[in-house]
């Protein structure tokens, strides 16, 4: 069903500055973007959060949750005991459809089982997927999976592609998006017997797919959904953010050895800031998992206030776009 003024559901003690962070992204979403907020975590802690802001913005309710699955939890253990966690309190809203989505920067595995476990998977859909969303070269592509499987089948990523696809397009509103599968080679029949043999699903798909591309050519936004195995996907995403992180302090470190490129640096800044925004992931927040019968976004563990409104900023977006229905329409369920 898709909402016209969509509910969205927060895990407001997920994340590494939980909840500080977390409610000052909620009140930022419902005050400037006009999203309709349900903060989940122990009512006590929200309300003094909230409180530090100012009035209470009409658009945020809090639902009590007075449990909390901490980072290094066991993932499935934790989702099926701590029913009174915020994890699971939140997803339970999206199964009685007192939200429309679901959003979290905490414990990835136990956002994972608890969806699986309490919302359930999409008919036909063998394994859920983490996608990433990757703002490179001033163009969004989508990067699936990113840790969910690191063991895959072909039929998995037949079906990843499939959903990203539709994320794609009925989100950010590409028309036919391109799809490409990650491999070592551009040729048709590079790789394992893994890549070759979804090369061939995905060929056979009536999928715009273009064929393979290397990891070079990520930065580049070569498709607008690549699909890859979760150990590959997992790697490519770290090694990526640690470059940045490399390259960025590295020209920090060349900026402060001489004055007089310090100085220069001054009229250089609107230059850096433009790419620093095209490159921040802060503004989309958060990556979907999708496969689930509700929508579902995880966010990275260090996000910001800005962070977290730009993700329910899109949760809302997918929610209003008729996203899961068109996931449900476009993966055929599997013969039994």
């Amino acid at each position: 069903m898709i909402a016209s003024d969509p509910v969205i559901a927060l895990d407001a003690m997920g994340g590494d500055d939980a909840p500080g962070e977390i409610v000052l992204g909620a009140v930022q979403a419902a005050r400037d973007l006009g999203v309709r907020v349900a903060l989940v975590g122990p009512r006590e802690v929200l309300e003094a959060e909230i409180a530090k802001h100012g009035a209470r913005p009409e658009r945020i309710t809090v639902v009590h949750a007075p449990e909390v699955i901490g980072m290094v939890e066991s993932p499935a253990l934790a989702a099926r005991h701590k029913k009174e966690s915020s994890i699971v309190v939140g997803l339970k809203l999206v199964k009685r459809g007192e939200a429309d989505a679901f959003v979290s920067a905490g414990n990835t595995g136990a956002i994972m089982a608890g969806a699986i476990m309490y919302i359930g998977r999409v008919r036909g859909i063998e394994r859920p997927s983490i996608a990433a969303l990757m703002p490179l070269s001033g163009k969004l592509t989508v990067l699936l999976d990113i840790g969910a499987n690191a063991d895959a089948r072909p039929s998995y990523m037949l079906q990843w592609a499939q959903m990203a696809a539709a994320y794609m397009e009925r989100v950010w509103k590409r028309d036919n998006p391109t799809v490409a599968l990650l491999n070592i080679g551009e040729e048709e029949g590079k790789g394992n017997t893994l890549t070759q043999q979804a090369y061939d699903l995905l060929k056979a798909s009536p999928l715009n797919f273009i064929g393979n591309v290397e990891g070079r050519d990520l930065p580049f936004a070569a498709a607008d959904v690549i699909v890859t195995d979760g150990f590959t996907g997992n790697v490519v995403v770290k090694t990526m953010e640690g470059m940045a992180d490399y390259v960025m302090g590295e020209i920090r470190s060349a900026i402060k050895s001489r004055p007089w490129y310090m100085a220069a640096s001054v009229l250089l800044l609107p230059a850096f800031g433009k790419v620093r925004k095209k490159t921040d992931y802060r503004e989309y927040g958060a990556g979907p998992l999708l496969g689930t019968k509700g929508l579902v976004f995880i966010g990275h563990g260090r996000s910001d206030a800005k962070a977290i409104s730009s993700a329910l900023r899109v949760a809302a977006e997918s929610a209003r776009s008729g996203m899961l229905e068109a996931i449900q329409q476009t993966v055929p369920a599997r013969s039994s």
